[in-house]
């Protein structure tokens, strides 16, 4: 069993291309470039670009964890 958690790949500085929120989906295209998407634009473009992306970086999931309680 593998427990090693990956650490994301995109970070707060990472922002959407339509209007500047964090970005959770990243789009690598096959003619080169990348776009950035907040959650909502990468569901209101996604039929768009799966046709042009040879890779898409999905880590809306991270939108619903529930940090774990630190002790003291």
């Amino acid at each position: 069993m593998n427990l090693t958690l990956e650490a994301p790949r995109l970070t707060a500085h990472d922002r959407c291309d339509r209007c500047g929120a964090q970005a959770y989906v990243q789009v690598l295209l096959e003619a080169g470039g990348e776009l950035m998407f907040c959650a909502h634009h990468a569901r209101a473009h996604q039929e768009a670009f799966t046709s042009v992306a040879s890779e898409v970086i999905d880590e809306t999931e991270r939108l619903h964890l529930k940090p774990e309680p630190v002790e003291d």
